[in-house]
């Protein structure tokens, strides 16, 4: 199942006042882009770096949310 087949599944179970937060860590930027051309506009990362590197290289529409603990590179 690609990553936009899943994510169609997913929101289809969801009830509407479900805020889908797609984590996108360990993913890289083309699988992110292809939850972003599904409609996906919400993602979380768990390391500030990732994120980083991530929002400069996706849509600036995108919300990001730190998620778990927070974790930097070392």
């Amino acid at each position: 199942m690609s990553v936009s087949d899943n994510l169609l599944h997913i929101k289809s179970t969801l009830p509407e006042h479900v805020t889908l937060v797609a984590v996108s860590k360990t993913k890289p930027v083309p699988d992110i882009m292809e939850a972003y051309n599904a409609g996906q506009r919400i993602f979380g990362e768990n390391k500030i770096q990732d994120m980083a590197d991530k929002y400069e290289a996706m849509p600036k529409d995108i919300q990001w949310h730190m998620i778990g603990m927070y974790s930097v590179i070392k």
